[in-house]
């Protein structure tokens, strides 16, 4: 699964490119940032000529480049679905699990509830807790207790949060490029 390149400027492949492979459950395991978390170009319009939902794009980026801080203010300033539900995955890996519950709640259902849903499956299928169980719905403040029960557990619970968190990134960034469900 990846992003469009219509819907990316140059500079924005190459910073994905640079991306770490993932994002991992803490803050404070995201990896320092060379050189910091300054991008040449924080204009969403210029990094996302074509996107749908540039700010959220522009959220995610950040989040995956390891820039925290920088993502969380850029997701204060959307006054949508996208940004509250970038605003709860940055509090989910802060950790702090009240906060990015009210943010989840904010969100309501969002499309790419089915389409994660179906990729949470298929991660839990191959390598998931064998006592972790998906509702017939995506349930954001289930995966939230299930971060929080990886983050203490690690091994196998932690794997496969990280690769549920990772399909979510993915498919919201692309909802937010594209605005297309299975994108």
């Amino acid at each position: 699964m990846t992003s469009s390149p219509q819907f990316l400027s140059s500079e924005a492949e190459q910073l994905l490119a640079s991306a770490p492979a993932s994002l991992p459950l803490t803050k404070t395991l995201l990896p320092a940032r060379p050189g910091g978390c300054r991008i040449q170009n924080q204009d969403p319009a210029l990094l996302f000529p074509h996107a749908k939902h540039q700010h959220g794009a522009l959220a995610g980026l950040l989040l995956r480049l390891g820039c925290w801080s920088e993502s969380h203010s850029v997701a204060q300033t959307i006054h949508s679905a996208e940004g509250s539900y970038w605003h709860g995955i940055l509090h989910r890996i802060e950790p702090d699990t009240a906060n990015a519950a009210y943010w989840f709640r904010r969100v309501g259902r969002h499309e790419i509830f089915p389409r994660l849903l179906q990729r949470a499956q298929e991660i839990l299928e191959k390598h998931g807790p064998r006592h972790w169980r998906l509702k017939n719905a995506w349930d954001p403040l289930l995966f939230l207790d299930w971060c929080e029960e990886a983050r203490v557990h690690r091994g196998e619970a932690e794997a496969a949060a990280i690769e549920i968190q990772m399909s979510e990134w993915q498919l919201l960034f692309n909802w937010c490029l594209t605005a297309e469900p299975g994108s």
